[in-house]
């Protein structure tokens, strides 16, 4: 087995062919990991069959070992406890099952040229729901389209556009019921929760954001949770790419109406960028401001509640409601 110093550790089985290098097989130790990106001076262009799944049979091949420091013994390498999983730049085709059974892994950061994904390609991953694509052209790959469709939870997607622009879309959960139906001696088929229509808003593999955009007063009308809506409408306002005028009225009318709720979510986040745009968007009332300042003091956040405090007296300012009789 030949050794290269590396970023992160792997143990991979590769075939070098013309075009480029498929892995074949690869496990790391590492629970934040990026595939490299070249080997052997060749661009990584796709992922075989089963080859990140955990307990995968072994394949022929040319083995390589990545490391980047102290390696652990036989035991710690194991893609279950992958959690962050990056892609290479290159990669055009990923394989049946490629990551059946990765039940650890929560993020996926890729770029949007994958032209193939294989059956079962995330098959039991069960914490999967984060996203990050970064587009090379104008063209939108279908990458997304084929996350929404293979997962039904609810998906937390950031998209770089080839200028650098940014938006980040959440696609509620949804629940697909067979229930027993014992008088008709049948099963019926139901679907709960607002995600259904975002997880299939796709036109020919491709998402519009108009479309997308439209679905928002139907989500309102459905079985929806309201902190998952307010996240959405929130990172839509936060990154408007593509945003309408009306689209942008109905998501602020939205979050100016649950604004309390907003501002305990963002400090728990510790977002501090995020609460600064909220409150410039949405400006809470006296009550709300001061509520926050509290909940903020109790968890010693202390630049939020500099910030809170700022703005208690930016719009509230003192003695601004004082009055006198003559």
């Amino acid at each position: 087995m030949e050794t290269v110093s590396g970023v992160n550790n792997w143990k991979l089985v590769i075939r070098r062919e013309a075009a480029g290098v498929t892995v074949l097989r690869a496990v790391t130790c590492d629970e934040s990991a990026a595939l490299p990106e070249t080997l052997f001076g060749l661009p990584v262009t796709a992922l075989g069959d089963h080859a990140l799944a955990p307990g995968a049979p072994a394949v022929p091949g040319e083995a390589v070992q990545f490391t980047c420091g102290p390696l652990p013994g036989e035991d710690g390498w194991d893609n279950r406890r992958l959690k962050a999983l990056t892609l290479p730049r290159h990669l055009r085709r990923v394989g049946d099952y490629a990551l059946l059974n990765c039940g650890g892994l929560e993020r996926l950061r890729l770029w949007d040229d994958v032209e193939f994904w294989g059956g079962g390609a995330l098959m039991n991953c069960q914490k999967l729901d984060t996203f990050h694509l970064t587009r090379t052209g104008e063209d939108q790959g279908e990458s997304l389209a084929y996350f929404a469709d293979e997962l039904s939870r609810e998906l937390d997607v950031t998209v770089v556009t080839a200028a650098g622009e940014t938006a980040r879309l959440l696609f509620p959960e949804f629940l697909e019921v067979y229930e027993e139906n014992c008088p008709a001696h049948h099963f019926d088929y139901n679907i709960y929760g607002a995600g259904y229509p975002y997880h299939h808003c796709f036109r020919h593999k491709k998402l519009s954001l108009k479309d997308y955009d439209g679905l928002w007063r139907g989500c309102l009308a459905m079985e929806h949770e309201s902190g998952t809506a307010l996240r959405l409408a929130f990172w839509r306002m936060r990154y408007p790419l593509e945003l309408s005028e009306q689209a942008a009225t109905a998501y602020g009318s939205y979050l100016q109406s649950r604004a309390a709720e907003a501002v305990d979510w963002l400090l728990a986040e510790r977002d501090m960028a995020g609460l600064a745009f909220l409150l410039n968007r949405t400006a809470p009332d006296r009550d709300t401001l001061a509520a926050a300042c509290q909940r903020a003091r109790e968890a010693g956040a202390a630049e939020a509640v500099a910030l809170l405090l700022e703005e208690q007296h930016r719009r509230f300012p003192a003695g601004g409601n004082r009055s006198f009789d003559l």
